[in-house]
């Protein structure tokens, strides 16, 4: 049985690893990027780099978008909504809010096409180990038939209707950002009153404070590693996200707001780093939450 035709769209951080991942697993494959730089990377020659956005509907069954935010979702849909037909499948992986997922639905359905939200978690690392926790919305006939699709990719698991797989993603930050703060000040306690924090994080890890965060964004912590994992304007949208959906459903959120005030001072740090790299953008973030000099990055 031959594989379906899948199409990707938004080569970036975390669209890279992905595409390599797709192509492991022998799908047929044609990409698109708005940026040249990442399909230098490419180097299989099975995979299909298209010049133009609206090649990719006539390349592929499924198509899945990897983007940055709600309008470029939004903007990118409604290009290639204009060569969608009947059948066609759309899986947008990209985080963003769900009326946003409920309305390129629309529009797909108006082609007779069929949409999936399946934003992912586990930043670059599982992406490029093919371990991502997709959380998906949709139907679960299309879920089905696109699920080894996504097994390529991660562990998929399916939610409910349209728009649940973003309201799992913000349910994910939520936890995410809470977290990361609480590692990042218990750390700066810790060495404050002098034990070291290297040891601190091996004796609770395996405790009830045992997590990612504190495995992996802890020991970054500890040996003060700034290296990116992504822009610290990916994470501002998604805590404004979920602020903005907890207002909606008239859920109480002032605890988390209280956590996510350190944002305000990451936005200051974004105005004045207009025009940086991704890298000196994600590395403020850390700077904020460790405590350490921006003047010493």
């Amino acid at each position: 049985m031959s594989k379906i035709k899948v199409g990707f769209i938004g080569v970036g951080l975390m669209g890279l690893p992905m595409v390599k991942n797709i192509a492991k697993s022998n799908y047929p494959l044609a990409i698109w990027n708005r940026s040249k730089k990442n399909l230098k990377k490419i180097k299989n020659k099975k995979i299909n780099i298209c010049k133009n956005l609206i090649d990719i509907p006539s390349k592929a069954q499924v198509i899945i978008m990897m983007l940055s935010n709600d309008k470029v979702c939004l903007d990118i849909a409604k290009e290639i909504t204009k060569k969608i037909k009947k059948g066609h499948i759309l899986i947008d992986m990209s985080s963003t809010k769900q009326k946003t997922a409920i309305e390129i639905e629309k529009k797909i359905k108006r082609k007779g096409g069929y949409f999936l939200d399946a934003p992912v978690s586990g930043g670059t690392l599982a992406a490029k180990s093919g371990q991502l926790a997709i959380m998906v919305g949709g139907q679960k006939q299309i879920f089905s038939k696109t699920k080894n699709l996504l097994k390529s990719m991660g562990n998929p698991t399916y939610l409910g209707k349209t728009g649940s797989g973003q309201i799992a993603k913000l349910a994910n930050q939520t936890i995410v950002g809470i977290t990361i703060g609480a590692v990042a000040e218990a750390i700066i306690m810790a060495e404050a009153a002098g034990v070291d924090a290297k040891a601190l994080r091996q004796a609770i890890k395996n405790g009830f404070a045992g997590s990612k965060i504190l495995e992996i964004h802890g020991q970054r912590m500890i040996n003060k590693n700034f290296e990116a994992g992504g822009k610290c304007s990916t994470q501002l949208k998604d805590m404004n996200n979920i602020i903005e959906t907890a207002k909606n459903y008239n859920v109480d959120f002032n605890e988390v707001k209280k956590y996510f005030q350190l944002d305000n001072v990451i936005d200051v740090y974004l105005v004045k780093i207009k025009g940086k790299s991704p890298r000196r953008e994600s590395s403020l973030i850390l700077c904020a939450i460790t405590g350490v000099s921006a003047k010493k990055m």
